[in-house]
């Protein structure tokens, strides 16, 4: 039957690659003033368009001059962007040949000590010291210029929220800043979802369980659920008797020397609230639970279990289902279903209406199981009782193996004989074993097998089983090659006979 999709959280979008933690502080390039920026490559400046005063223009007669540092080198200072050219006269000429005042004046003489060793001497002669003062002058004034610039070429902070539109560059004739790693911007992870990692393989009791002493005690919804959510290996939960509504989930897994227990008498019922939708209880990768002794009633799906290993579901009663009452999938393996009462079912659809559903279609494989074969094996179904179904009592579907259906009580009064569900039991894995079952009223054939996907719904085995048809079928009508009817099966009031294959051992 096909099987409901499982609902999906978004998963939380990643940022952009370059998205900054607003805590972040971005690492910002070297500090150089802006003219520094192509300084060795000889770019213009943006200002005037015109190479930067001071460096020579890139020719094709040979590489920039080599930048030197104006302090120590007593170079000119270059100008900051936009700024207009001094009008005095550049320290490089301050150290060469001195200008004469006019043109036609004589030149200018040195500064010199008087020859009568007084103070300083005419207004002449201090006029290159006042000359070169200005020219000090100039130069730290154009240091503070530089240091100004600087600062405004720091990279502007980054607001949170904002990304950046590529990674950082480092300007032009440097080199690269060293990054430090954690002044590096972080990128956001997503959540860790929780760990969906299960078991593949449990151990299933070869006897009935007993509940332990309770170590939580339950009485109503709100404490069930919080009892479910804080399980641990070895918990004991007991249900009061009362009605528990809602759709209930068990995610922690017990372990097999300390499974989890959750145990009521049949009073304590767990109603879903409508047959149309949900699932009563639902073991969600969690392996290793003992569901024992309540009643589940009133939902879509009576109990789920994806994903379970080593679990017992024992001595329940499952009734007024809209669906299916018990359903093991999505490599559910090694589990015991024993002593249940499974009754009513179907009240949603009729077709889909089995009392124990074993695997998935194949044509569900790639909803439930990624595409990949349903191998929900070695689960046993043994004693159970069930009875007003609308589909099949056991259905097996193809892709699960090795299990075994043992000692269980059948009746199909209300099969519609519909949607090829004209049976108490059909097989469509391989290896089963059916054994010692009873069942009575079935609109066509007792137990069938079908080979739905090829190589499945062989290597079954039928012996000890009594059919009461009171039909027009077989005991056991095998449409598929390799199965085994043991001469012990009993079929009465089939018309066909006991089976459509020849009996052996």
């Amino acid at each position: 039957m096909p099987s409901d999709p499982s609902s999906v959280s978004p998963e939380p979008t990643e940022p952009t690659e370059h998205s900054v933690n607003p805590e972040s502080s971005v690492p910002s390039e070297p500090a150089v003033p802006s003219e520094e920026r192509g300084a060795s490559s000889g770019e213009p400046s943006a200002a005037s368009g015109t190479p930067v005063s001071g460096t020579p223009a890139s020719s094709s007669d040979g590489p920039a001059a080599t930048e030197t540092d104006p302090a120590s080198e007593g170079a000119p200072a270059p100008r900051k962007d936009g700024e207009a050219p001094s009008a005095l006269p550049e320290p490089a000429e301050a150290a060469g040949q001195a200008e004469p005042a006019e043109a036609a004046g004589p030149p200018m003489p040195s500064y010199a000590p008087s020859a009568t060793g007084g103070g300083g001497g005419s207004s002449a002669s201090r006029q290159p010291a006042v000359w070169l003062a200005g020219g000090a002058f100039l130069l730290a004034l154009t240091a503070l210029v530089v240091v100004v610039a600087r600062d405004g070429d720091a990279e502007p902070k980054v607001t949170a929220g904002a990304s950046t539109a590529g990674p950082s560059v480092s300007p032009p004739g440097l080199l690269p800043a060293e990054e430090t790693p954690s002044a590096l911007p972080s990128r956001s992870v997503a959540p860790k979802a929780p760990s969906t990692a299960r078991p593949t393989r449990g151990s299933v009791p070869s006897e009935a369980v007993s509940c332990p002493a309770a170590t939580v005690k339950v009485s109503n919804a709100e404490t069930l659920e919080q009892a479910l959510a804080q399980a641990q290996p070895g918990d004991s939960i007991a249900l009061a008797a009362g009605t528990y509504a809602g759709n209930f989930v068990a995610e922690v897994s017990g372990t097999e020397a300390k499974p989890i227990f959750l145990c009521g008498g049949s009073g304590a019922v767990i109603d879903g609230g409508d047959t149309d939708d949900g699932y009563a209880f639902h073991l969600k990768n969690a392996g290793y639970w003992r569901l024992v002794g309540f009643t589940v009633r009133n939902a879509q799906k009576g109990v789920m279990a994806d994903g379970v290993v080593g679990s017992v579901l024992q001595g329940l009663t499952v009734e007024q289902i809209g669906d299916e009452a018990i359903h093991l999938r999505d490599f559910s393996s090694d589990n015991m279903v024993r002593d249940n009462t499974i009754r009513t079912t179907g009240l949603r659809r009729e077709k889909f209406g089995e009392g124990i559903y074993i695997g998935t279609a194949e044509s569900n494989w790639c909803t439930v199981t990624d595409c990949k074969t349903d191998t929900s094996d070695r689960n046993v179904v043994m004693g159970n009782h069930i009875s007003d179904t609308t589909a099949e009592s056991i259905d097996i579907k193809e892709g699960t193996s090795d299990g075994k259906v043992i000692d269980n009580t059948f009746d199909g009064s209300k099969l519609s004989g519909s949607h090829n569900n004209d049976s108490w039991v059909d097989v469509k894995g391989n290896g089963w074993l059916l054994e010692g079952n009873t069942g009575s009223h079935t609109p066509m054939d007792g137990f069938q097998t079908h080979q739905i996907v090829s190589g499945w719904g062989t290597g079954n085995t039928f012996r000890g089983n009594t059919a009461n048809v009171d039909g027009p079928g077989y005991g056991f009508h095998l449409t598929s090659e390799g199965n085994k009817v043991a001469c012990d099966n009993k079929a009465n009031g089939a018309d066909e006979g006991l089976t459509n294959v020849d009996c052996g051992s």
